[in-house]
């Protein structure tokens, strides 16, 4: 049975991260051992030394410069936090993974990930808040990367801020597999390639994104999956980068916009037939690989085509 201050340390913190103190670290810092082992940021480390439980060695309170012995147990307890600024609503949520320290969602086309100004409601963090709230969890809202309004596909969530930590670094690392599926105008010359153009804000548009030489770096490998005549084709693609609309841009800019993309589709055409059967950009994330940051494996997930984009892609079969 637990001790009430474990009971109580529960309620108050997340799972601690445990460090067993072996031969290789015997006389090292606490935080020298915590950066070696967990990769614990210098932030994380000057957030958690702040709370009485937050960094102990042997349950004892210490600071981040006290050296260890071979034995010692080192634990660091993050405080449980909620998003207080974000109105819990109940949603219908398709949730693929969930555990104590992540989250895994197929989102919905024409859902924001996060509120902003003019939604503030609506949103997938609305939903994922209502989730938790009715599971009596206290979890704070933070996605490791985004997904536009009315794109569809996989998000990962972190449940605690060492989570969110250590995946925005596998996401810089490069090591976060992100593939997508994409219906375009045209076919792409040549059928697999690489995009490797700098984006950042169009000054006369802010809310546009343009490939300009003083930009961002931005790459985007591409491969057709299937070609409908020379009017359309079904497009994979992976990120290297993550830059805001990274793929519509650079597929409008290599010729082949996405169908249905009322931002960088093309201005002339009218609503056609195919834009009818997808309603809304034909852009679907459908597969998320990442190393978990607890258990250390490998994981991968597969969101399947949603309805209007498998309605999309029978209407282009009968080209």
């Amino acid at each position: 049975m637990m001790l009430e201050n474990e009971l109580e340390l529960g309620r108050l913190y997340y799972k601690p991260l445990i460090v067993r103190v072996d031969k290789s670290d015997d006389g090292k810092q606490v935080r020298t051992v915590l950066e070696r082992k967990l990769g614990v940021s210098r932030k994380l480390l000057s957030q958690v030394k702040l709370t009485e439980h937050g960094l102990t060695v042997n349950e004892q309170r210490v600071y981040t410069t006290a050296t260890v012995a071979e034995g010692d147990v080192i634990r660091v307890r993050m405080l449980r936090e909620q998003s207080d600024d974000i109105l819990p609503e109940p949603m219908p949520l398709e949730i693929v993974f969930e555990d104590d320290d992540l989250m895994i969602v197929n989102k919905q086309a024409g859902i924001v990930v996060h509120p902003t100004h003019g939604h503030y409601t609506g949103t997938l963090a609305n939903g994922v808040v209502y989730h938790w709230r009715e599971k009596g969890e206290r979890v704070r809202f933070r996605p490791v990367h985004r997904l536009d309004e009315d794109t569809s596909g996989l998000v990962a969530i972190a449940k605690t801020s060492y989570v969110h930590q250590q995946l925005s670094e596998q996401l810089q690392a490069g090591t976060v597999t992100k593939l997508y599926r994409a219906y375009v105008y045209g076919c792409p010359k040549p059928h697999a390639g690489t995009v490797d153009a700098p984006i950042d804000r169009d000054p006369l548009e802010p809310h546009l994104r343009i490939v300009t030489p003083d930009g961002y770096a931005s790459v985007t490998h591409y491969e057709t999956a299937a070609s409908f005549g020379n009017a359309a084709a079904a497009v994979k693609l992976k990120l290297e980068t993550g830059r805001t609309h990274q793929i519509r841009v650079h597929m409008r800019h290599i010729g082949c916009p996405l169908i249905g993309d009322k931002l960088y589709g093309p201005k002339e055409a009218a609503v056609s037939a195919w834009e009818e059967a997808a309603g809304r950009q034909a852009l679907h994330a459908e597969t998320l690989g990442l190393t978990h940051p607890l258990t250390g494996e490998r994981m991968v997930w597969h969101a399947a085509l949603p309805p209007e984009l498998a309605s999309l892609e029978q209407t282009l079969k009968g080209i």
